[in-house]
């Protein structure tokens, strides 16, 4: 099961700033203007070899600037239900305020791990005056600075003691396959009409999936589990809280899947909210079909389907491996083939190329093409083999395998796919020295 950390806090104290420095880019817009960030952050962290999912609960609620309002009391329920341990962010420039002790209220109740952690203590005065925070009875006050990251090292060793070890892989498992997306783009509707019965409540509300559904499913002597990733379990404040129950969800889906099926709505085309799953996806060295549903609501021209295939190809550039299948599942359309191809991409993710055909086909491209010499250092690639591994990786072996570049690699890739079919999974290429 993933390992999700969730950083809760009100407006304005820090959190996009903390989740950048906890994944280690900057992802996030930050800015001093309260309640800045507007999309869904989510990434992952690793200390001491341990790895998680950090999410930014900022952005999730709209119109909360009035009082603490149940939206953002439902959002850390939320991150309270999903997450193994939870960051809840203050700021000792400020000092304690009625939000932060209205959120204080609700953590306390909790069985979940939560850090209580002063933002903004960069330097002696203000981490003297984090001690204040005690007063919210939630224990140890971890004073930092997320924009130099200072204290996060202390921080940071308690949390992963909360923070599983990801089981390996068991090759005698069935092939999971999770489908994911934005509320209300047909998930449900899709594994309800693969199963032949109501596994989940449907209606036109976005959002009424009370729970991640796994049904066992054979199809052509394959069998395999689908899971219908939730929206919301709760109903109430469903226009705030949907899309953050939703992406926690999808998360924690993913990670427990061979194949992620992503679903989007073809009036809406792609977002950046399922750019950002495929990026996730193809990070945790998953399988990736894009399913695009309700094909039969967009007016048709003789070029059509492939002008829509060409822009989401730009759009998610350089995830051009992932194949594309149109369907409307409310007509029945193509809802089979979509299945097809997650076996097809789950195999293609285990699939093991002979040493001797890796050889056979890639060196005579690489000698058509070798590595750019780089200060006057030729670079020779003599032997290629694949390592083993959950996901396609092959080593490279040269003569000088740092002076490798960032084109070239994507060149390599392109070949291994050119020669063997690996749609739908990300290839990864390492260099080693002969």
């Amino acid at each position: 099961m993933a390992n999700m950390v969730a950083i809760v806090g009100r407006p304005n104290v820090g959190k996009s700033t903390l989740f950048n420095r906890l994944v280690e880019q900057r992802d996030a817009i930050t800015d001093d203007v309260s309640g800045v960030t507007r999309d869904r952050h989510y990434g992952i962290a690793e200390w001491s070899g341990k790895k998680f999912s950090v999410i930014d609960t900022g952005g999730y609620v709209v119109n909360s600037d009035d009082v603490f309002e149940e939206a953002i009391r439902e959002q850390i329920n939320i991150a309270l239900d999903e997450s193994n341990a939870v960051l809840f962010l203050v700021d000792s420039e400020v000092g304690i305020t009625g939000y932060d002790k209205d959120i204080a209220q609700v953590l306390r109740s909790s069985k979940k791990p939560v850090y209580l952690v002063a933002n903004k203590s960069d330097n002696y005065q203000r981490q003297l005056q984090s001690s204040e925070f005690y007063a919210l009875g939630l224990g140890e006050v971890y004073p930092i600075a997320a924009i130099n990251g200072s204290g996060t090292g202390e921080l940071l060793d308690d949390l992963i003691q909360h923070i599983t070890e990801e089981g390996s892989e068991q090759e005698n498992e069935l092939p999971k396959f999770a489908v994911i997306g934005r509320p209300n783009v047909g998930k449900s509707s899709l594994v309800n009409m693969l199963m032949g019965q109501n596994r989940s409540i449907v209606t036109d509300i976005a959002g009424t999936t009370r729970d991640a559904v796994d049904a066992h499913y054979n199809l052509y002597g394959k069998e395999f589990i689908l899971t219908d990733t939730a929206g919301l379990r709760r109903k109430s404040r469903v226009k705030e809280n949907i899309e953050f129950y939703s992406t926690m969800r999808s998360i924690k889906a993913l990670y427990d899947s061979d194949v992620c099926i992503v679903m989007i709505d073809a009036t809406q085309g792609v977002e950046s909210q399922d750019i950002s799953i495929m990026q996730l996806a193809q990070k945790n060295k998953k399988g990736i079909v894009l399913v695009v549903n309700k094909w039969d609501l967009i007016e048709k021209e003789t070029n059509t389907a492939i002008d829509f295939k060409n822009e989401i190809i730009n759009k998610i550039a350089p995830l051009d491996y992932i194949p594309i299948i149109f369907t409307s599942v409310t007509q029945k359309k193509r809802i089979f083939k979509i299945l097809e191809k997650a076996i097809s991409v789950y195999e293609n993710r285990k699939k093991k190329i002979p040493t001797s055909k890796l050889n056979e086909y890639l060196l005579p491209e690489i000698e058509h093409y070798p590595p750019p010499a780089v200060k006057g250092k030729y670079i020779k690639i003599k032997y290629i083999t694949q390592l083993a591994s959950t996901s396609p990786a092959f080593a490279f072996f040269c003569n000088h395998p740092k002076l490798i570049k960032q084109p070239y690699t994507r060149f390599i890739e392109n070949k291994i796919r050119k020669h063997f079919d690996f749609e739908g999974v990300p290839v990864r290429v390492f260099y080693r020295e002969k």
